[in-house]
Order: C-alpha cells, then sequence, then structure tokens
C-alpha cells in the first residue's frame, strides 16, 4: 500500500485525508481520538495522537471558547438567586451560518486523552479560566452526574474511574484565587471523600477551598462525615484544616476579611450544634480558630452566643464545668443589649455567666453616660446632663441591687448544698424522723418543691391518688 509498489496508493490517500480533512476540522480531530481509544498505542506510533492533539490545541490558542465560556463566579454578597442553579454553567454562544461549529466536546475523551492535551495548553498559556470551564464539564460529565455512560462512551462512571477522574482533574486545576466558584470547589472536595481519593487530592482541595474562604457559605462547609468510624455527622476535621490554611495565607492587612470568615464560622457552628453527637472539643476547637483570628477586632459576638445557646439546648447532659468551658469562648462585652436580655433570662447558661454579661453591661452603661457627659461643651446642657445623670444612676442602682440579688441567691444556694451533702454523708435518719422538728433535708425538698421519696427519679411530679378497690 505504500509508494513503493505504485503511485497514489493509500497509504499516500489516507495520510492526504489525515492532513487535509482530518486536522483542519475541530469535529473530525475528536472523533479521530476518540476512534482511536481501542489502537491507542499502534495510534500513537504512528504519530496520528500528536497530530490531532496539536492541531485541537493550536485551535484553542486562536479561540478559547472552543472550551467553553468561562465560569460566572457569584460571591455571597448576591441577590439574584433565581439564577443560582445556573451560574456556573458556561454561556451558550450560538453561532449560525458557520461551517464545522463545535458539536463535538474534549470531554468525550477519556482520561488518558485529555489529561495531556490540557496540561500542554496550560503550558502554552491558554487563559486558565477558559481551562477551568472545560474541567468542570468534564467533572459534571463523568463524575457529578447521576447518569451512566453508554456502551460507545470510551469511559464507564464505576467507582474506580470517578476516583482517577476526579484526582486528575485536580492536578490540573490552576491555583489561582477565585478563577473557580468555591461552592464546585466543595462539591469536588465532597466527591473525593466519598470516592476516597488520594490524600493528596483531598489536601488540594482544601487549600484552594482555604484561599477564598471568605466567599464561602455554611453551605459549602457542611461536608458530611464518611465511614462506620465517624461518630460526628459533618467532617469538622476537614473544616478545620481549611480554616487554618486560610488564616496561614491571608496576607491583607484588611481585616474585614477575618470578620467574614469569623461569622461564617459562627453561622457554621450554629448549624452543627445540633448534632448530638458533635464533641465538646471539637465545638471549642472552631471556637478558638475563630475568636483568635478577630482578636482585637470589634467583631459582634451574636453568631457566637447563638451556636453556644443551641449547642447547650440540644447536650442537656454536659456537667457545670463542662457548660462553663462552652461559654468560656464567649466575650459578653461585645454582645448586642437585645442578645444580652436574652442571656440574662437564659436558664441553660452558667450563673457565673450570666452574672458577669449582667456585669458588662452594666459597664456599657456607664461608660455610655460618661461619654455624653464629656461630649457635651455647652453650659446650658448643664441641667439635662444632671437629669441624665440622675435616671442613669437610678439605672445603675437597679442593676447593681440585681447582680447583688443574684450573687446572693448564689451564695446561699452553695450554703445550702453543702449542708445537704453533710446531712446526706452523715446518715442522721434519727434526726430526720424526729416529731415536730423539720430536717435541713426535708427544708430543702420543700424548698425545691420535691416531696416525694429520695427513690423516685421525677419530684417536681405529684402522685396521683389512688382509692383503694371498694
Amino acid at each position: 500500500m505504500s509508494e513503493i509498489h505504485s503511485t497514489n496508493n493509500l497509504t499516500k490517500k489516507a495520510c492526504f485525508y489525515f492532513q487535509n480533512d482530518v486536522l483542519p476540522s475541530w469535529n473530525k480531530s475528536i472523533k479521530a481520538l476518540r476512534s482511536a481509544e481501542n489502537i491507542l498505542q499502534q495510534a500513537a506510533d504512528l504519530a496520528l495522537i500528536d497530530a490531532c492533539a496539536e492541531s485541537i490545541i493550536a485551535k484553542v490558542m486562536h479561540d478559547p471558547s472552543l472550551l467553553g465560556e468561562p465560569m460566572r463566579n457569584v460571591t455571597t454578597t448576591d441577590d439574584d438567586s433565581e439564577n443560582d442553579e445556573n451560574a456556573y454553567k458556561p454561556n451558550v454562544r450560538r453561532r449560525l451560518f458557520v461551517l464545522d461549529w463545535k458539536s463535538e466536546d474534549l470531554t468525550l475523551l477519556s482520561i488518558p486523552l485529555y489529561e495531556p492535551i490540557i496540561r500542554a495548553m496550560v503550558q502554552r498559556k491558554v487563559p486558565l479560566e477558559y481551562v477551568a470551564s472545560s474541567l468542570f464539564e468534564y467533572l459534571n460529565k463523568w463524575v457529578f452526574s447521576d447518569t451512566e455512560g453508554g456502551e460507545d462512551d470510551p469511559l464507564t462512571c464505576e467507582k474506580n474511574s470517578q476516583r482517577v477522574i476526579i484526582e486528575a482533574v485536580e492536578r490540573l486545576l490552576p491555583q489561582e484565587r477565585g478563577l473557580i466558584p468555591i461552592s464546585l470547589l466543595s462539591q469536588m472536595l465532597q466527591s473525593a471523600i466519598i470516592l476516597d481519593a488520594h490524600t493528596e487530592c483531598k489536601t488540594g482541595l482544601e487549600i484552594r477551598i482555604g484561599k477564598q474562604l471568605d466567599q464561602a457559605t455554611v453551605k459549602d462547609l457542611l461536608i458530611p462525615a464518611q465511614g462506620y468510624a465517624k461518630e460526628e455527622r459533618y467532617d469538622t476535621e476537614s473544616v478545620k484544616r481549611i480554616l487554618k490554611n486560610f488564616y496561614s495565607n491571608y496576607a491583607s492587612t484588611d481585616k474585614s476579611g477575618l470578620v467574614v470568615v469569623a461569622e461564617l464560622v459562627d453561622n457554621f457552628l450554629a448549624e452543627v450544634s445540633s448534632d448530638i453527637d458533635l464533641k465538646l472539643n471539637t465545638f471549642l476547637s472552631l471556637a478558638e480558630l475563630s475568636q483568635a483570628a478577630t482578636g482585637g477586632t470589634n467583631r459582634n459576638s451574636d453568631g457566637m452566643y447563638r451556636a453556644i445557646d443551641i449547642y447547650l439546648d440540644k447536650h442537656r447532659y454536659l456537667t457545670d464545668w463542662e457548660r462553663e468551658e462552652v461559654c468560656r469562648v464567649l466575650d459578653s462585652s461585645k454582645m448586642s443589649p437585645e442578645a444580652c436580655e436574652h442571656a440574662a433570662q437564659n436558664e441553660k447558661l452558667p450563673i457565673r455567666v450570666m452574672v458577669q454579661i449582667l456585669f458588662s453591661v452594666q459597664l456599657k452603661l456607664k461608660d455610655t453616660v460618661s461619654k455624653k457627659i464629656q461630649g457635651s461643651p455647652d453650659n446650658r446642657l448643664l441641667k439635662l446632663e444632671e437629669d441624665e445623670r440622675g435616671t442613669s444612676s437610678n439605672e445603675e442602682e437597679i442593676m447593681k441591687a440585681e447582680i447583688e440579688k443574684m450573687g446572693s441567691k448564689v451564695v446561699k444556694l452553695e450554703k445550702e448544698c453543702d449542708t445537704m451533702r453533710r446531712e446526706i454523708q452523715r446518715g442522721d435518719s434519727q434526726h430526720k424522723n424526729q416529731k415536730g422538728k423539720t430536717s435541713i433535708w426535708k427544708e430543702m425538698k420543700r424548698k425545691l418543691g420535691c416531696m416525694t421519696s429520695l427513690h423516685e427519679p421525677n419530684c417536681h411530679v405529684k402522685k396521683k391518688k389512688v382509692h383503694p378497690p371498694k
């Protein structure tokens, strides 16, 4: 079939057709690569693979939109929620009356062919936003999609193949901040965890998410825990690593990004606090990461208070010491008046914390009054200042009385509990049954509304009167 035997033989005709009809066409070049899937080694030996790849790369360098339109990166500040589903889909550009317009897509290729072509495009400085668009189209087709490939597809969507794909795409992803929407990175990380991808793959995705964590929402951090050994509902360890990556890479002198992420962590804690299996150490470690990064700022503590309130409500079994440990991360001086008012009536909080909150309210009130007095230069306002001073003085007296009343209750309760403990240890049953006298233990039960036997657990519930049968 060569020119040795006769001119214009089959080999010459095939090469002429390949060079003049296949390579100049985008569609035919991709179809040729797909046809070579079954004879990949032979096609590579004949340089057919390199020729098709080179033709595709050259066309993309001339027109990057062949890879798809760049994704629109929607931040958390966008109010248009109607287009959320289509926010990250490339825009479809219609071209009428143009021959050989793209109908074939690179995402149809298998990963052994797709990966080197994309890598070559990156090396030749194809705009990265177009490369990222093609990568996520590939993921949508072979990993994120619920539909399985047909018999003619070069890939299968089995678990092992999906893991290979997601590891390869992670290696190809650009490192630049903000180029890829964080919601897609989060989706990719969750898939990598489910598919048990290599540690390097998951670490790389966590680093990318950490670089732009200030653009994330709580939903992006709700990564379900995997494996039978996982007790908690969400993968909080992964969130910790993402937070550490963000703080270690944050180089801006503007602390607004730190405040945004701290508020994100507060909302995340409020979301996961309803998990009954969320451990105390996990809650505290996440809260401490948030607090340490925003030290010295005027960040409001209402979000942290809300998370603590939910955690204490869902974990009623905590001891007094553990409840105080939870409240240790709360800065009462940065709580709003509404939050302080709620906390002052919150029975789930330890008494010491409630007193501390009331004391901080008193200090705020005193500071506000002092600033008003110092900021009034006109002597004609002297009378008004005196009236305000009198009013604030009354309010301070009332607050001080409330704090003293609360403190006296605490001291009294501690004394009574200590006396009750000694009474139980002494086991003075004769003293308890003395006629005409009320023991300290019985007095305590009366005060607590608990007049039933020591062996009955629900002492606040009155026993129904049972009449003997007639």
